[in-house]
């Protein structure tokens, strides 16, 4: 029984990980609406960059508050 609630505290935590990372990306995107998937396709490497740090530093803040007890 153990085993079961572990792996549904796991499993809650991660949907609500992924849902806390979708809602801040939308928030994101509306403070800057900057095409960023055009950008990208037009070769925009800075874009790229800018997007893949956003999505890495919000992942961070929502690991460390997850992880907090």
């Amino acid at each position: 029984m153990p085993f079961l609630q572990k792996f549904a505290e796991t499993l809650a935590w991660s949907i609500a990980g992924v849902l806390i990372l979708f809602a801040s990306l939308w928030i994101f995107d509306r403070l800057d609406p900057t095409d960023f998937r055009k950008e990208i396709q037009d070769g925009n490497i800075a874009a790229g960059i800018i997007l893949a740090a956003m999505i890495l530093a919000i992942s961070s803040i929502i690991v460390s508050i997850l992880l907090t007890p």
